[in-house]
C-alpha cells in the first residue's frame, strides 16, 4: 500500500482561492466489496503531504496505523479512561490519577487531540512543572512528582493505543526528569522504654487498645481502623488483616491492605487482654446507644459504632503526645518503632516483613538499614568469640 497525494483548491467566501494537499489511503474493502478511503490533511505544501504520506504508509505496513480520531486528551482521560480504570486500582490511586491530571496535565494539554501529541510537548510539560508547577506556593514540583505524572500520562496513552485511538504511545519517547539523588529520609521511632511510658500513659483512654495494637503489631493506620471483630481470633491469639479504611478526598473508603495481600499477625498475651477488655467496654457503648448504635463490627470505632476518620485518629495521637514529655513522633512512627525493636531483639527479618505486610524481606532491610550497623557489631563479636574460643580450646 503506497497511498497517493491529492490537491484541492478551495474558494473562500471573499472569492480568493487556497490550495490544500491531502494524503489518501485506500483501506481494505468491507464484506460487500465496497471501497473505503481515508483522507489526511490538509497540508499547505506538497512536501508536507509527502512527508505525512511516508509516515502513514510506514504505520500501515508495520501494523501501527489507526484511523484518525479527533478525540482530545481531556475527552479520553475524563470520559473514557478514568471511568474504566476505577475498578482496576485502589480508590486512593484513582483519586491521585484524577487530581494530577486535572491540576497539572489537562490545563496545559487537554485540548490537544491524542494524535497531535508529541514527545516534545510532554517534555515541555515536564519542564514547566519543574519550573513553576506548584499550585499552592511559588516554585516547581519535585522531580519525583513529575516522574509520577509521567507514569500517569504513559499509562493513559498506552490504553489509548489499545483502544485504537492512536498508533503509538508518544510518552515512550518522552524524557521525564531523572530522580535526584537524595539522602534517605530519617526514620523516627521510640526506644522500648519510651514506648512503655506511652502505653502506660494511655491506660484508661477510650482508644487505649487501638494504640496498643498499633504499637505491638506494626499495623498501618487504615488497617487498625478497618479491623473487625470477625478478624480477631482470641483462641489462637492472632488477627487477620484483610482490609483498611482510608481517606480519599476526606471521604472514608474501604480498601485492601497496601500490597493487596491479606496477612495474619500473631499477638502477645497482653495485646489479647487489651482487646478482650476493649470488647467489653464497647458492649457498654452498644447498650447505652441502643437502637441508634450503628454496628459495623469494627473493633475500633466511635461511641455509636461508626468508623473513626483516619485523620481524626492521627490528630488524637498527636494531641496525646503533646501532653507527655516523650519525643514527638507521628502515628505511623509506631509502625517504625515496632519494626526497629523487633530487629534489635533478633526477630528474623522475614518474620518482621510478614508482620508489617512488606513486599519482601529485602525491602524491610532497606527501610530499616539504620538498625543494621548495631546488629552487625553484635555479629562481629559473636564470630570473633567463636574463632578465638576455638583457638584457645585447641591450645589446651
Amino acid at each position: 500500500m503506497q497511498g497517493h497525494i491529492r490537491k484541492r483548491v478551495h474558494t473562500t467566501t471573499k472569492g480568493s482561492k487556497t490550495t490544500n494537499w491531502y494524503v489518501v489511503i485506500d483501506l481494505p474493502r468491507d464484506i460487500d466489496g465496497k471501497r473505503h478511503q481515508k483522507w489526511h490533511g490538509g497540508f499547505r505544501t506538497r512536501r508536507e503531504a509527502e512527508a505525512a504520506r511516508a509516515k502513514i504508509v510506514h504505520e500501515f505496513n508495520t501494523g501501527t496505523y489507526v484511523e484518525p480520531s479527533t478525540t482530545t486528551l481531556t475527552e479520553w482521560a475524563h470520559d473514557q479512561w478514568l471511568p474504566t480504570i476505577r475498578s482496576r486500582v485502589k480508590p486512593s490511586t484513582f483519586d491521585s490519577y484524577r487530581r494530577n491530571l486535572d491540576l497539572h496535565v489537562l490545563p496545559r494539554l487537554g485540548s490537544r487531540q491524542l494524535r497531535q501529541l508529541t514527545p516534545s510537548m510532554l517534555n515541555r510539560l515536564y519542564a514547566d512543572l519543574l519550573a513553576d508547577g506548584h499550585r499552592k506556593k511559588e516554585g516547581g514540583l519535585s522531580s519525583k512528582t513529575v516522574r509520577y505524572i509521567h507514569t500517569i500520562v504513559h499509562t493513559a496513552l498506552a490504553d489509548a493505543v489499545d483502544a485504537d485511538l492512536v498508533g503509538v504511545n508518544v510518552a515512550e519517547r518522552a524524557k521525564p526528569p531523572r530522580p535526584r539523588a537524595t539522602a534517605a529520609n530519617e526514620i523516627v521511632f521510640w526506644e522500648p522504654d519510651e514506648l512503655r511510658v506511652f502505653l502506660e500513659a494511655m491506660m484508661g483512654h477510650r482508644l487505649e487498645a487501638a494504640w496498643h495494637v498499633a504499637a505491638m503489631t506494626g499495623m498501618r493506620r487504615g488497617e487498625v481502623l478497618g479491623l473487625r471483630w470477625k478478624d480477631v481470633d482470641f483462641d489462637k491469639a492472632r488477627i487477620s488483616v484483610r482490609r483498611a479504611l482510608v481517606s480519599v478526598a476526606y471521604e472514608i473508603i474501604i480498601s485492601t491492605p497496601k500490597n493487596h495481600q491479606a496477612r495474619v499477625i500473631d499477638l502477645d498475651h497482653g495485646t489479647v487482654e487489651q482487646l478482650a477488655a476493649h470488647k467489653l467496654a464497647q458492649q457498654q457503648d452498644r447498650d447505652e446507644w441502643g437502637s441508634e448504635y450503628r454496628d459495623q463490627d469494627l473493633v475500633f470505632c466511635r461511641e455509636n459504632g461508626t468508623p473513626i476518620h483516619p485523620q481524626t485518629f492521627s490528630q488524637a495521637f498527636e494531641r496525646l503526645i503533646a501532653k507527655t514529655s516523650l519525643p514527638r513522633i507521628r502515628l505511623h512512627d509506631l509502625r517504625h518503632t515496632h519494626a526497629t525493636i523487633a530487629l534489635k531483639a533478633g526477630v528474623p527479618v522475614k518474620v518482621i516483613s510478614e508482620r508489617l505486610g512488606h513486599e519482601s524481606p529485602a525491602f524491610t532491610l532497606k527501610q530499616y538499614a539504620h538498625v543494621v550497623p548495631g546488629m552487625q557489631a553484635g555479629a562481629a563479636r559473636l564470630v570473633a568469640s567463636v574463632v578465638f574460643d576455638a583457638e584457645q580450646l585447641s591450645d589446651q
